[in-house]
């Protein structure tokens, strides 16, 4: 007989809030329902009430991890809106900040894979390894997460010589890692265990539910920006897809590590090829583009990035609408999930690389009418007054509300 069984919205085994509901027999999973939007931010109604330029800086707080991705996406769309291009030395610096931010969030991730199977040690190797990485974030921008390098038109800073011999230097170093943790994962006893078989998702799946990143190149999928749409200096770099056909979770893992090594021999290349001239277009911040609306995708760490705007030819945007690569994995996860063990689920959720922050969303539902509906801000300002007026001389609300 099957029953029931809750995870989350908080778990130790869930580094952000996501509620998962399994249907299971025994200990296996039947059914899993997940429940989103316990992280919602309201950053894309943000950008109605900001400028082009000054929504930069809350782009790249949509997600820590993969800043870079989301603020140079965003960069791109602003750019396709202004209808211009960034310069040439931009546009090799944007291609390596999201070079090398790959590689910090691949080793970031091995790092918290390998604390799910209780493999402190892996994880102490790849975040040592990964303090490389941010010491540089920091020499180039002074912050080691959240750095502030693109803008519209090019980009904030330049990389002086030194630091870009460095960067080769670290590159050819974590190349070697790489490899090492390749071949860790290929022969040890307790990650074959852990992760042989475990959150299978066979390539009919993978197409069928839209994955998106390592998730899908793992199940035998070329799905990748940079390979179906090159974008920025792409074209032209040492770039090269990494598939495998196993689609389990060691599939996911390998993936990422062959990745790391890619992502190096680009910033390699990039250092090697660095054109001369200025960093970025100076373009007036208050300066309002045409009318229009386009949009912009690139392949973050966790996968297809997507932006679109909305211009009506004032300073600020009419709309922005994001969709993360978490959003567009949650079907194959859940599908990942069904027919495992519960004590596989942290190491198959965990596969997917989720950043739940990033990927929330909310929708307004009304239960007595069972419809989903959307408010613009002049009508949740209106609803909110008009809930204050009914509420404002209830004591209970009055006292939890301190109204």
């Amino acid at each position: 007989m099957g029953f029931s069984l809750p995870i989350g919205p908080f778990h130790p085994a869930l580094k952000e809030p996501i509620a998962l509901k399994f249907e299971i027999e025994g200990e296996r999973i039947v059914k899993v329902e997940p429940s989103l939007g316990h992280c919602h931010r309201g950053i894309e109604k943000l950008a109605e009430n900001r400028t082009w330029f000054q929504f930069l800086f809350i782009s790249e707080h949509v997600c820590g991890i993969c800043s870079g991705a989301h603020q140079g996406c965003y960069a791109q769309l602003a750019e396709r809106i202004y209808q211009i291009e960034p310069t040439p030395r931009g546009d090799f610096l944007r291609t390596w900040i999201w070079e090398w931010e790959r590689i910090h969030s691949h080793l970031l991730w091995v790092g918290v894979l390998a604390h799910e199977m209780a493999l402190d040690t892996l994880f102490m190797y790849t975040w040592r390894d990964r303090e490389l990485v941010m010491d540089v974030f920091e020499k180039v921008s002074g912050r080691r997460v959240v750095y502030s390098f693109n803008t519209i038109g090019g980009v904030r800073r330049d990389v002086s010589e030194d630091v870009l011999k460095e960067i080769k230097k670290i590159c050819d170093y974590l190349i070697e890692r790489a490899k090492y943790y390749e071949k860790l994962i290929s022969t040890d006893r307790t990650i074959l265990a852990r992760t042989r078989n475990v959150g299978y998702l066979s390539k009919n799946d993978a197409i069928n539910l839209c994955a998106v990143g390592p998730t899908t190149r793992a199940s035998g999928v070329k799905r990748d920006v940079r390979y179906e749409e090159p974008y920025s200096v792409y074209p032209e770099s040492p770039f090269e897809i990494v598939v495998t056909e196993e689609g389990d979770a060691w599939a996911k893992t390998l993936v990422r590590i062959r990745e790391i090594i890619v992502s190096a021999e680009i910033c390699k290349w990039v250092c090697d090829n660095l054109p001369t001239g200025p960093i970025k277009k100076n373009i007036p911040p208050m300066k309002a583009p045409p009318p229009g609306e386009a949009i912009s995708r690139v392949e973050a760490p966790r996968g297809e990035l997507f932006y679109y705007g909305k211009s009506n030819g004032t300073p600020r945007p009419e709309r922005l609408k994001i969709r993360t690569p978490t959003i567009a994995n949650i079907p194959a996860v859940c599908k990942m999930l069904e027919g495992g063990y519960i004590a596989d689920i942290p190491i198959a959720f965990a596969s997917i690389d989720p950043c739940l922050a990033c990927m929330d969303r909310v929708v307004f539902l009304d239960t007595k009418r069972d419809r989903e509906f959307v408010m613009s801000w002049s009508e949740l300002r209106r609803y909110a007054r008009l809930w204050y007026k009914k509420h404002m001389n209830d004591p209970e609300i009055k006292s939890r509300w301190k109204i």
